[in-house]
């Protein structure tokens, strides 16, 4: 596979190991969302400040307030802090 398609089969791989923890393979509770934040991004928790910064994180990340992290929910994650950790992205 190509870097990209490696990337991307990556993505997938850790939502589905994170999203089936619960059984319910769609989608990312608050709780596994949380776990997922603590083992792959451990870096961005550390910036939060308290919790209530950690719980408005997740809640901004469930896009149609279902409560939960769909998997397009999760890839805009993705694509956002790639953005914000890569410096050809235009500042705003």
């Amino acid at each position: 596979m190509t870097q990209l398609e490696t990337a991307m089969a990556i993505l997938m791989k850790t939502f589905d190991t994170y999203a089936a923890a619960d059984g319910k393979k769609d989608s990312l509770s608050k709780a596994e969302t949380k776990t997922m934040l603590e083992k792959e991004l451990p870096g961005l928790l550390k910036v939060a400040k308290n919790q209530d910064e950690v719980d408005k994180l997740l809640k901004g990340l469930d896009f149609n307030g279902d409560s939960e992290v769909d998997f397009t929910e999760f890839v805009v994650l993705v694509a956002a802090m790639t953005c914000a950790c890569h410096d050809r992205c235009p500042k705003k």
